[in-house]
């Protein structure tokens, strides 16, 4: 994915109300009518214990069952609610003055009471080690953290940001123990003490284990008696095997298109009693266009590409319809999404409308294209999706298009050097708000490495957006980004993955786990 080298891909938004933000419900969570442990695999590694430095699906998986945040993604919301906190919102009409109440009672897994003190410990601390591999790149904007009581917490932001409340209720949010955490230095005994639904109680290179925390306070209600998650560290046959031979109940990420598939058609009937459980997602994948590159740089020829990519074929032949076609750079889901694309260039190839484009562009020959990869982090998919792209662009015979692939360090250093004129890149959200399919593709200093910028995104849309609380107020806007995106092509969004878990038949509640915040909770799997 795209990020800032952050979390490469494998293979709605209500706004917060400038008054403060009351909890739904009054109830707490606990461990409650409780089922066996769970044991779930998956290929991804969690990369730290430590929430000031892990920015990966596996350690956020971890930090999101074992930490609490102030607020949080209740299952199938994209709209963040008090967690740690009981209620939150913005106190200003400029969207840079955000407080927090907290919870009564709320304490750590060690039995520490959580107070102040502890959320802006752990926001200073994670800013103050800024770690390369952390989410202290979240937070550009905030300037300061304050406490006038035990329960109350302040933050001040330098410039308006309405996204703020949905970044701390991602992993990035975590609140540490500020007597178990340094400030200056990252832990790294495998260890972590934080409020939420579980406690770690191991972690180690095939394993880590999870039992319910009974001083937790917050919303989750646990449904079972424990987790624990084995890593199988890319290895997806292994991963598969351990699923049907039943030594794990969950498999999650890290299956390819084709596993699940196979699952799906040879399970039923096979006495393998396996499900395969389907849910939302935001993940995404584009093309990116090298604005700077003799071929690709024209917009004719980008055009052309949009006129004759087939996504529906692309889904079904190489992705086995795990994955949808994408029609614009926000995903359906996602609050502001439209199909700028599609009302754009169509969703079957258009080969005459792609010809004059070309021609518009003065190409009277076959335009000549690389398309590059690193399929080593994108997974052997995303080369076989390119390979396919270009054979739907020679097919046409306006295109000589070939696919070439290398390391991923390498490629890296190529995109930022320029020198490639169409490359892959794939994003999965921090949080799910249009801002975060936008501002860092588009923004300044954006990641797609491209040398696109537009003077509307980037000086009236982005700004506008950001000072707005009440998301839903910045659809048309984000409508106008889309359609601007559209009309430029400095990417082509390709497609936007579904999200699986394959399961015994005895386990619960996977599709509570599935949605488009990429929160995987533990506390809604059951096991009977």
């Amino acid at each position: 994915m795209i990020r800032r080298n952050q979390w490469l891909a494998l293979p709605l938004t209500g706004g917060l109300a400038a008054a403060l933000l009351t909890g739904c419900g009054t109830e707490t969570g606990g461990a409650g009518d409780t089922g066996d442990a769970v044991v779930v695999g998956m290929s991804d590694d969690v990369l730290a214990t430590d929430p000031a430095s892990g920015y990966d699906p596996g350690s956020w998986l971890l930090f999101n069952n074992v930490f609490q945040s102030l607020l949080s993604f209740p299952k199938g919301a994209t709209e963040p609610e008090p967690e740690a906190a009981r209620t939150c919102g913005f106190t200003d009409t400029e969207a840079r003055v955000f407080a927090c109440e907290l919870r009564d009672g709320l304490k750590f897994s060690n039995g520490n009471a959580l107070t102040s003190k502890d959320v802006k410990f752990s926001f200073d601390r994670m800013r103050n080690i800024a770690a390369d591999d952390g989410p202290a790149i979240m937070f550009p904007m905030l300037d300061s953290v304050r406490t006038p009581n035990a329960k109350k917490v302040v933050f001040k932001l330098k410039y308006p940001d309405a996204t703020f409340p949905s970044k701390i209720a991602s992993g990035a949010g975590s609140i540490v123990d500020h007597r178990e955490y340094d400030m200056d230095k990252l832990r790294t005994d495998g260890r972590a003490v934080g409020s939420g639904p579980y406690k770690l109680d191991s972690f180690g290179d095939t394993q880590a284990g999870f039992s319910v925390n009974d001083s937790y306070g917050g919303t989750a209600k646990v449904k079972n008696e424990g987790v624990a998650l084995k890593f199988f560290h890319g290895d997806r046959k292994a991963l598969k095997q351990s699923l049907l031979d039943g030594n794990v109940d969950v498999a999650y990420r890290g299956l390819a298109p084709a596993d699940i598939a196979d699952i799906q058609e040879n399970s039923a009937g096979s006495g393998k009693d396996v499900d395969v459980v389907e849910g939302s997602s935001a993940e995404v994948q584009h093309l990116v266009f090298n604005m700077k590159d003799p071929v690709a740089g024209k917009l004719g020829v980008r055009k052309a590409v949009a006129y004759l990519l087939d996504r529906e074929a692309l889904a079904k032949e190489v992705y086995q319809d795990s994955a949808t076609p994408l029609y614009s750079i926000v995903p359906a889901g996602i609050g502001g999404h439209n199909t700028a694309f599609f009302d754009t260039y169509g969703a079957r190839p258009q080969r005459s409308k792609a010809a004059a484009a070309l021609r518009g562009a003065g190409i009277e020959g076959k335009a000549k294209l690389t398309l590059w990869s690193t399929p080593a982090r994108y997974g052997p998919a995303t080369d076989q999706e390119l390979r396919a792209i270009a054979k739907q662009l020679n097919a046409s015979g306006l295109f000589d298009a070939d696919v070439k692939s290398v390391p991923f360090g390498q490629y890296e250093e190529d995109i930022a050097d320029g020198k490639y004129g169409v490359y892959v890149k794939g994003w999965v959200p921090d949080y799910p708000d249009p801002d975060n399919f936008t501002q860092p593709f588009f923004g300044k200093g954006n990641v797609l490495g491209n040398h696109y910028a537009n003077s509307e995104i980037t000086g009236k849309i982005i700004p506008a957006t950001a000072t707005q609380s009440d998301r839903t107020r910045t659809d048309e806007q984000y409508a106008d980004l889309q359609d601007i995106v559209a009309k430029e092509v400095p990417l082509l969004p390709v497609w936007q993955a579904k999200q699986y878990a394959v399961a015994r038949d005895s386990v619960y509640g996977l599709e509570s786990c599935l949605d488009a915040s990429t929160v995987f909770r533990f506390w809604e799997i059951s096991k009977g």
